[in-house]
């Protein structure tokens, strides 16, 4: 019967974290930390990492088909994310575990103020010289459904979020899509399809290198955890694809309001149990 909750946890975790470009780590760390108390936050930011790691790879591999993936900006943000990622990894196993359940607890609400509340803007006007401006980079994609997006982003400050975004995703194993996505909306610019889609493609670079560092310290070394990761695995990939699948049928706004809504159920949770 575990085997069972945890696969099927993981086909939500999969479906839902894809639909929001977010990796599912913000809706899996709660989930153990609820029902396995006595992991200690390093393990529980492994198995987190290793989930959101495959359901980012397999939800990849369903936004390329789609042609949302920004390539040029992802593969640069996600260059900025690897520092970041490898120092959390090492920083996580010095936070007491009380500690950790209030900064993510904290966290997850005050995101989820800032997305709710957050105005979405109307769709920013591409200036004809935005491409000529220092640091500004303008983008066109058309996707295969024939859809043209035009934007233009301050790369400067996308490498900024990166790095931040690298640092913070192991330390509190959310993977970092969480952020990335909506400081890529709001701050960026990005629309909402392209920014879940390539939040993704930097978050399967990211969260890889994170399980990387993670398995040559031996954190998978516990058979126990190695088995929570592959069930959870098993019904992440699959969820991912559903997620993907359903995401142009979702209107952007929602998306994001449906992301503020469960950050702060998460947060409350959390913070309440703590």
């Amino acid at each position: 019967m575990e085997l069972f909750l945890l696969v099927l946890a993981g086909f939500i975790i999969g479906t839902c974290g894809t639909l929001i470009g977010a990796g599912g780590g913000f809706i899996l760390v709660p989930l153990l930390l609820l029902f396995y108390p006595d992991l200690p936050p390093e393990t529980v930011t492994a198995i987190s990492m290793a989930v959101v790691a495959a359901n980012a790879i397999s939800g990849s591999a369903a936004y390329a088909k789609s042609g949302k993936i920004d390539y040029k900006a992802g593969v640069i943000f996600a260059l900025f994310t690897v520092p970041g990622s490898i120092l959390g990894v090492f920083t996580v196993q010095y936070i007491p575990k009380e500690s950790f359940n209030i900064i993510f607890g904290v966290l997850l609400l005050a995101l989820s103020v800032f997305l709710f509340f957050k105005k979405q803007s109307e769709k920013r006007q591409v200036q004809e010289d935005d491409s000529q401006q220092k640091g500004l980079k303008h983008r066109k994609l058309v996707d295969k459904m024939g859809t043209v997006y035009q934007y233009s982003y301050n790369q400067r400050n996308g490498i900024i979020i990166s790095i931040i975004v690298g640092y913070m995703s192991p330390l509190l194993g959310i993977g970092g899509g969480i952020i990335h996505v909506p400081a890529m909306v709001n701050w960026l610019h990005f629309p909402v399809y392209i920014a879940t889609a390539t939040s993704h493609f930097i978050l399967a670079v990211m969260s890889t290198v994170t399980v990387i560092v993670h398995a040559m310290n031996g954190t998978y070394n516990n058979p126990e955890v190695l088995k929570m990761v592959v069930c959870l695995a098993a019904g992440v990939i699959p969820g991912a694809q559903l997620g993907a699948y359903f995401s142009h049928r979702v209107k952007g706004t929602n998306i994001i309001k449906v992301l503020a809504i469960c950050l702060a159920l998460v947060g409350i949770r959390i913070l309440l149990k703590n």
